[in-house]
């Protein structure tokens, strides 16, 4: 009897196989979580969207798995600005191959960021009438998804100086290796990028909104990459591009207080046109954990750690300004003060008035990413190697100089009268290094000059606490295409010496 049942049963059972492969609506399940197709459906989730592409600035700060996976060094070391004795391979110039794992993490958070960024032009172009009700948002979002793209390739080409150009979502595998970019592509076309994006953005946001990118955001990084590629190509062109982007900049100063561009209660100020906003995350504020979207985070911990010395629990030495910088300040000037402590050498800038999370355990001070003081200068430089004139050049640094004296009578205005385009050029070079010191500008800045031969790099340049270590060589400025994207793309070329 009990076989019979077994018999029935198992009989039973392939009956209902037969008969639920037979009918493929049972296999038609609706998801169990939204998905792209029933999403971009209502204007709060083009907001979430877009700012998902922000949310994954956060990966380019935050202390992940290791010391030896953070992102910062790649673009805080290897100036001639900060340094630091411990052992690190961005300082150096030893080691860096194509397996350094912060090469690899860099080059694909650059590209996420770039991939989402394009998700929402492409749903933004297709979106239905009536789903946006806030006027001019949808242009809004097109603007900031077509910055923060640019951003991106503004990054790799720092970095790297070639990598794929990507600007449309890849749907079929003939897409999934595309070639290396040459020469300034890169640059070329976060250009383009920016140059729309200028004509989108709105000139600034509600106070709640406050941080997003605005037109001065986009004309403020537009001239920034035309100087870059004026730097390499030596067009006045290029320069008179820039030149003409940064005079569209409209209502941005330069704050009384040089501080206060590094300080937790004065963010997003008139000088900032651009700045990543660290915040308390919600639930845990695990900082531990990079930006995928199901994660808490928000928080940063780049200058709580490397330059507030609370990375010496991990075993890692602080960052510190360089004693080329430190000689470099007049006593007397009162950003050496407000930059770095003159004995020890430690950085003050985000440090001296900081905020940390809920745990203590890092910190919310919004990194500065691109400031008014660094236009002014971009400005001076693209009418000095651009043939214009020098007098204007001069008085674009005496601003800076003079906003930095306050009451006092040191940094001195530089001449007017000095027509020596070359003199110029050094006060340009020097005015960034004492301006922008630990701002994570000075490596982007001695790179493009050297392609541009420019200067000349060496290890004795980089004023490294460590110089019996350094290995600087030309092949460095290009760092490695990492292997784990040359082992899956055949087309992507290495960059040479690796």
């Amino acid at each position: 009897m009990r076989s019979n049942n077994k018999l029935i049963s198992l009989t039973m059972f392939l009956v209902l196989i037969g008969y639920n492969a037979c009918d493929e609506s049972r296999l038609d399940v609706a998801p169990q979580s939204q998905t792209e197709d029933s999403y971009f459906k209502q204007e709060v989730e083009f907001e979430r969207a877009v700012t998902g592409i922000y949310a994954k600035l956060t990966d380019f700060y935050w202390y992940n798995r290791s010391a030896d996976a953070c992102l910062q060094p790649v673009t805080l070391l290897p100036g001639d600005d900060i340094t630091t004795n411990g052992q690190d391979a961005f300082e150096t110039f030893s080691g860096i191959q194509t397996g350094t794992q912060r090469l690899a993490d860099f080059f694909s958070t650059a590209y996420q960021l770039i991939n989402r960024a394009i998700v929402v032009m492409d749903k933004n172009a297709e979106v239905e009438d009536g789903v946006y009700v806030t006027p001019g948002l949808k242009d809004y979002h097109r603007g900031e998804a077509l910055f923060l793209r640019a951003y991106g390739y503004y990054l790799l080409w720092n970095i790297f100086g070639t990598a794929p150009l990507v600007t449309a979502r890849v749907d079929n595998l003939n897409d999934t290796k595309p070639p290396s970019s040459t020469g300034t592509q890169l640059l070329d076309q976060a250009i383009l990028d920016l140059t729309e994006a200028a004509t989108l953005l709105p000139t600034s946001w509600a106070e709640a909104q406050r941080g997003r990118v605005t037109k001065n955001s986009a004309y403020g990084l537009l001239g920034k990459c035309l100087v870059f590629k004026g730097t390499i190509t030596n067009s006045p062109a290029d320069y008179q591009a820039a030149i003409t982007a940064f005079d569209n900049i409209s209502g941005a100063s330069l704050v009384p207080a040089f501080d206060d561009n590094f300080a937790a209660d004065t963010e997003n100020n008139e000088e900032s046109l651009f700045e990543y906003q660290a915040t308390r995350a919600f639930g845990d504020d695990n900082i531990w954990l990079n930006n995928d979207f199901d994660n808490a985070v928000g928080a940063l911990s780049v200058f709580w750690g490397y330059y507030s010395d609370q990375f010496n629990l991990f075993g890692k030495s602080p960052f510190v300004a360089t004693q080329k910088l430190a000689d470099l300040f007049d006593d007397t000037d009162p950003r050496k003060e407000l930059s770095l402590d003159p004995d020890t050498r430690a950085f003050k800038k985000y440090v001296t008035r900081d905020e940390l999370n809920q745990g203590g355990s890092s910190s919310v001070n919004n990194p500065r990413i691109l400031r008014y003081a660094d236009v002014l200068l971009l400005k001076a430089e693209a009418l000095n190697e651009s043939g214009g004139s020098t007098a204007d050049a001069i008085a674009q640094i005496n601003l800076v100089r003079e906003r930095a004296r306050g009451a006092g009578t040191v940094p001195a205005d530089r001449p007017s009268t000095e027509t020596d385009r070359e003199i110029i050029r050094q006060w340009i070079m020097d005015e960034r290094l004492l301006e922008l010191a630990g701002e994570g500008q000075r490596w982007f800045d001695l790179r493009r000059w050297a392609l541009g031969e420019k200067i000349t790099l060496d290890d004795g340049f980089f004023s490294s606490d460590r110089p019996n270590a350094m290995g600087f060589e030309k092949k460095n400025l290009y760092f490695p295409i990492p292997n784990s994207e040359t082992n899956v793309n055949p087309n992507i070329i290495p960059n040479p010496g690796y």
